[in-house]
């Protein structure tokens, strides 16, 4: 319905420089426009008019109209080419590529293209530099073989890019960067590291405890939510194969649960609703594990020997020990078979050897 303009309502009295009130057809009400004049060589008079979203809000009125004038609004902007989230649509579009991998390669590579999406989705890839890699490379140095991934799907996206898809990009800025490579392998928690835990700070305890309890990853978890145990039940998450499923709670870690503080939403909480980093816990638990050279000592060892991840190893071993069967492990950690065999190899030696010289001993 028009409105006469007898019943239209008066313009309002703000004012700019480059402000433009319009009444626009069949409309309700007035619209702020920001409006740019100017003449042509060939002395033809021309004319830029943005629209203001101002909601009837002055001050968001304000913010629009200085956006315009220092030529930062959102309609002024050119929409970027060939950004990441372009080349990764392009990767994922390509049939001959997705033919030549398997299934778990494609979920491994769309796992750290995520993580690019996350922050860099419409972002030019020309402007990522070999600083900017090595910067992140280095900040993810607590779990190298992440920081690697990172470095290879940064590189599979440019090659592609550049290559077949021709896009002018200049050097690939993660070549060169050195990768941290093979790690050595983790190490299982010997019996009297295990027994210092119960002292160790609160944070490092409990993580010990959730990750000897679940058998599952440090990462995840020391970020695990107080909702994902329920009664006999904890619901744990394999980061790697980005799959979520329920296992039985041992009652030990049932009861620290229980008598943990009410109120946040994490068994490791850093507020109310977020839980501790990695990184913070993972530096908490190499402080403590400095206390522990005296300790270490008595027992012909070295405490700086052992990671958060050797925890894991100790409870995928101690399960082993108990005599459970491989699918058994992999129903309460998740791991591969291939894994389970190493860790179950590592207790029947022990198991083995025990048996072979009692038998040679006749004891």
């Amino acid at each position: 319905m028009t409105i006469s303009n007898k019943s239209k309502p008066k313009k309002p009295r703000i004012q700019r420089e480059r402000l433009k009130w319009v009444w626009p057809r069949n409309g309700s009400e007035w619209e702020p426009y920001h409006r740019v004049t100017w003449t042509d060589r060939s002395g033809k008079r021309k004319e830029r008019s943005i629209k203001l979203d101002w909601q009837g809000d002055p001050r968001k009125l304000d913010d629009e109209y200085w956006a315009a004038e220092a030529g930062r609004h959102p309609a002024q902007r050119k929409p970027s080419k060939h950004t990441w989230a372009e080349c990764i649509r392009e990767w994922r579009s390509d049939a001959p590529i997705q033919k030549k991998l398997s299934a778990g390669t494609k979920k491994s590579y769309n796992r750290e293209f995520e993580k690019i999406l996350e922050k860099n989705a419409d972002k030019p890839m020309s402007s990522t530099t070999k600083k900017a890699i090595r910067k992140k490379h280095n900040a993810m140095s607590a779990t190298p073989r992440a920081a690697d991934w990172m470095l290879q799907a940064v590189s599979i996206l440019w090659n592609h890019a550049k290559d077949k898809l021709e896009w002018p990009l200049g050097d690939n800025p993660a070549h060169g960067v050195d990768k941290y490579g093979s790690q050595r392998v983790f190490l299982t928690w010997p019996d009297w590291m295990l027994e210092a835990l119960a002292s160790a700070p609160d944070d490092v305890r409990i993580a010990g405890e959730l990750i000897r309890g679940t058998g599952q990853r440090p990462a995840a978890s020391i970020k695990m939510l107080k909702s994902a145990f329920k009664g006999e039940w904890v619901t744990v998450t394999d980061e790697k194969g980005n799959e979520t499923f329920d296992i039985y709670c041992p009652c030990r870690l049932r009861t620290l649960v229980e008598n943990l503080e009410k109120g946040p939403r994490h068994v490791l909480a850093k507020s109310e609703k977020a839980p501790r980093s990695y990184d913070v816990v993972e530096k908490s638990f190499r402080a403590w594990r400095d206390t522990l050279a005296e300790i270490a000592a008595e027992h012909d060892d070295d405490a700086k020997r052992y990671s958060l991840h050797g925890l894991r190893k100790r409870a995928c071993v101690e399960l082993a020990e108990a005599g459970c069967t491989d699918a058994e492990i992999q129903a309460v950690t998740g791991q591969s078979l291939e894994t389970v065999a190493k860790y179950r190899k590592e207790a029947n030696q022990k198991a083995m050897s025990r048996t072979a010289q009692m038998r040679r001993f006749k004891e």
